[in-house]
């Protein structure tokens, strides 16, 4: 039997050993804790596979992703090992479709597949639509963690850059806020995917208003390669030239500069990737002269089989396209038309619709469905974009330009509304040889800022008019037409141009009653005035006439504009000037003819006249009729 004192003894190093273990084990389990940080950027619809090598039973796993930029909705999650990562996505999207065709509660179908698929995942657990989650791996192996845009199988289409973090044992990793260590704990898989493997073709032409064509690349990761090809369309129209210039616009790399290849082609590793890298393609001729003709371009992103020229287009593209921006405008109220000054003055409001990546914005950022920036906050917004937004110029406009208000809605996915209604004067070039029957053309043209590499002009459907109540009483107002186009500018640089314009005849009630039904009236007084006897009566008349035409042409001399050539109607004021004056002289040379005892010659001669008057005022009408129409 033991002793009460030997079992004490016993028990008290049953305890130390047991806290000894108790302390150890823990120690031994946890080890140090490990972080890792990535970050990437995801495509619409894009997925990307990070493999987990080498984890043993037991280690804790912590996972948290955020977006940096764009409007990706983070989704995070850990495939089961018993498929290719490629074959349970695909899987995965195949039965997300049959799922929604057939009419499930799309959130509740999305995440029971999201269960069978991933051994954890998460959506939004961390700060504002941020994936964070925690896994215990249940046996030694390597793991694969696909991150991706939320309900991308769904069609929902967000992208945009993000930061990625994984920790073994670092259970701060959920706040989002833990240090990487240096530790490497996930490495990309890039072959699943083919995922930073992209070629893109081009068909252009270069001409003698633009020798130069600038292409902007895509973001570039860092490490990336990229590779091109440039040959002309027309064997032996020109040697092309390739270079690519930084953000700086310094040059990286070049190809065939002194044209010396039927070809032109290089390669560069950017390893420390970035944006804003230009390639600008060019053409020389034998004598090194630029040259213009068709070109083929092949540019790729780790696709090696671009230097031969044979390469097929893949993955996402690699040149970003000029964004297109749909114009309209709707001219409200014209109040002012200056046709001595060549301008006419308006009231409209602009329109702008364009859809820019770079706007992008995650939702959970501002808890807004949309961000709004009023007039008061344009200077905000432009802070907000870095400036890049499609500035334009009035090419046309005269003096200032009277903003009235606007605003900019930006839209999670990067599509931006821009509403301007301002005043201002608009400078037209008048011709009036036709008047009062012309027909005036009248434009609103606006330009672009930034060169059409970058944004080009579009028409928006639908938007554009001229209001009813627009309040101009001369002219007819009635359709328009709406064109783009380019235009060099001083900047040396082709920019996309809008134009808005609009043929417009003259409301003519105003000249047949206040012009022309005078010059009628004065000219039948006239002839009438041919059937009196007396010709010193009609001396008297015929002088009243004249007088009468000289006072009328004086008081209508301000209502048109004083020109260097002459109009249809300044013809029509000479032709009756004219005749008023011939019929005083007729009518003094028949006068002299009766005091010369010649009155039977007089009269005669004034029953010809009586009759032949309207052919002798009407045939040079029609004469200046033909000259000016």
């Amino acid at each position: 039997m033991i002793q009460p004192r030997l079992f004490r003894s016993i028990c008290r190093v049953a305890l130390l050993i047991a806290g000894l273990a108790t302390v150890g084990l823990p120690a031994f389990a946890q080890g140090a804790a490990q972080v890792q940080e990535l970050a990437g950027n995801l495509s619409p619809n894009e997925y990307r596979i990070y493999n987990l090598p080498g984890l043993r039973q037991g280690d804790r796993l912590y996972f948290y992703m955020e977006t940096t930029s764009g409007n990706l909705d983070p989704l995070a999650g850990l495939l089961k090992g018993d498929q290719a990562p490629l074959q349970a996505l695909q899987s995965y999207q195949s039965d997300v479709q049959q799922a929604l065709q057939s009419g499930e509660d799309p959130r509740q179908a999305i995440q029971v597949l999201r269960d069978r698929y991933l051994l954890a995942w998460d959506d939004d657990s961390g700060t504002g639509y941020a994936a964070a989650f925690e896994f215990t791996v249940p046996a030694d192996g390597d793991y694969s963690l696909v991150v991706g845009g939320s309900l991308s199988a769904a069609g929902r289409s967000t992208a945009g850059d993000y930061r990625l973090l994984v920790g073994l044992d670092a259970p701060q990793v959920l706040g989002g806020e833990a240090t990487p260590t240096g530790d490497v704990l996930a490495v990309e898989d890039r072959e699943a995917f083919s995922t930073g493997v992209s070629v893109e073709q081009l068909n252009g032409s270069l001409s003698a208003e633009e020798p130069t064509q600038t292409l902007r690349l895509r973001k570039i990761d860092p490490g990336d390669t990229l590779y091109v090809y440039l040959e002309p369309t027309s064997p032996g129209a020109f040697r092309p030239v390739a270079m690519l210039r930084d953000y700086g616009g310094k040059p990286v790399n070049v190809a065939n500069l002194n044209g010396e290849q039927e070809t032109a082609s290089f390669e560069t590793t950017l390893a420390e990737g970035g944006q804003g890298y230009r390639l600008e393609v060019s053409g020389v001729d034998a004598q090194g002269e630029p040259a213009s003709g068709g070109f083929r371009l092949l540019v790729g992103v780790n696709a090696p089989q671009v230097i031969s020229g044979q390469a097929e287009t893949s993955g996402v593209p690699v040149l970003l396209e000029p964004i297109p921006v749909k114009v309209g405008l709707k001219l409200q109220q014209i109040y002012n038309i200056a046709q001595k000054d060549d301008y006419y003055s308006v009231v409209a409001s602009l329109r702008m619709d364009w859809s820019d990546p770079a706007l992008a914005f995650s939702p959970d950022t501002c808890q807004c469905a949309y961000k709004s920036y009023t007039e008061k906050e344009f200077d905000r917004f432009l802070a907000d974009v870095q400036g890049r937004w499609p500035d334009f110029t009035i090419y046309n406009q005269q003096g200032n330009r009277w903003i009235q208000n606007r605003v900019v809605i930006v839209r999670p996915d990067g599509q931006a509304t821009y509403f301007e209604r301002f005043s201002t004067n608009l400078q037209i070039d008048f011709d009036f040889k036709k008047f009062p029957f012309d027909t005036q053309s009248f434009y609103f043209i606006a330009d672009m800022i930034y060169p059409q590499g970058l944004y080009i002009f579009e028409v928006l459907p639908g938007y554009s008019e001229i209001d009813p109540g627009h309040g101009e009483d001369e002219f007819v107002l009635t359709t328009f037409d709406e064109s783009t186009g380019s235009q060099q500018v001083s900047t040396e640089t082709v920019n996309s141009r809008y134009t808005f314009s609009f043929s417009a005849p003259r409301h003519l009630d105003y000249y047949v009653f206040q012009i022309f039904l005078p010059i009628l009236l004065i000219s039948l007084v006239g002839w009438v005035n041919l059937f009196l006897k007396d010709y010193g009566r009609r001396i008297e008349v015929a002088t009243g006439n004249l007088l009468l035409f000289i006072a009328f042409s004086f008081s209508i001399a301000d209502n048109y504009p004083h020109l260097g050539y002459l109009t249809f109607l300044d013809a029509i004021m000479a032709v009756t000037f004219i005749v008023n004056a011939v019929m005083v002289l007729y009518n003094v040379q028949l006068r002299r003819l009766e005091m010369a005892d010649r009155a039977g010659r007089a009269e005669r001669v004034d029953h010809v006249l009586d009759y032949a008057f309207p052919l002798l005022y009407f045939i040079p009408l029609l004469i200046a009729y033909w000259i000016f129409f």
